[in-house]
Order: structure tokens, then sequence, then C-alpha cells
């Protein structure tokens, strides 16, 4: 097997697993689970997913390494804050006590 069939096949794989992890990570929003635990499954393999499709990317597109790895390293610290962000604003509404009936 030649070194661009395997990169190929290996680039394919990878991007099928970014897109099974994606649709795992979308099914636990039906389940009855909390919100947190709901955006933890959510943040996680939308992260992995992507992270995974972005390197079959750069198998398929080596000239494209500094714009693929810069999205890549983008992609790893911003959901990643932004999950923490949304899991923080979510804790602090839930620990407010509720408005008196006036």
């Amino acid at each position: 097997m030649s070194l661009a069939r395997l990169a190929d096949t290996t680039s394919l794989l990878l991007l099928g697993v970014g897109l099974v992890l994606w649709f795992w990570g979308t099914w636990p929003l039906l389940e009855p689970w909390s919100y947190l635990r709901k955006l933890h499954a959510l943040s996680v393999a939308d992260t992995l997913g992507s992270a995974c499709m972005l390197a079959g990317l750069l198998l398929r597109i080596p000239q494209a390494w500094p714009l693929l790895t810069l999205a890549l390293l983008a992609l790893v610290v911003w959901n990643t804050i932004f999950g923490y962000v949304l899991a923080a604003c979510s804790r602090d509404a839930a620990a407010r006590p509720a408005d008196p009936p006036r």
C-alpha cells in the first residue's frame, strides 16, 4: 500500500469518526438528564469530533497545515472555555434564590 493511499484511508477514517462523535454527543440532548450533564456530553463529543475532522483534513490538505493547526488550537481552547462559562452561568442562576411573590 502506498503512502498516499494510507493517508487517504486514514483521513476518511478520521472524518468518519468525527462525524460519529458529533452525532453521539448530540444524542444525550434527548435524555432526561440535567442541563450540565447534557452540556458536558455535547461539548466533549463536539470538541473531539471536530478535532478528528481537522486531523483528517490535515491529512487531505497538508499544504494548509498552518490554518488547520490554528483552527484546531482555537477549537480546543474556545470550546473548553465556552463550556466552562455556560456551566458557571447556569450554576449561578440555579444558586440564586427565587424572587418572593408580590
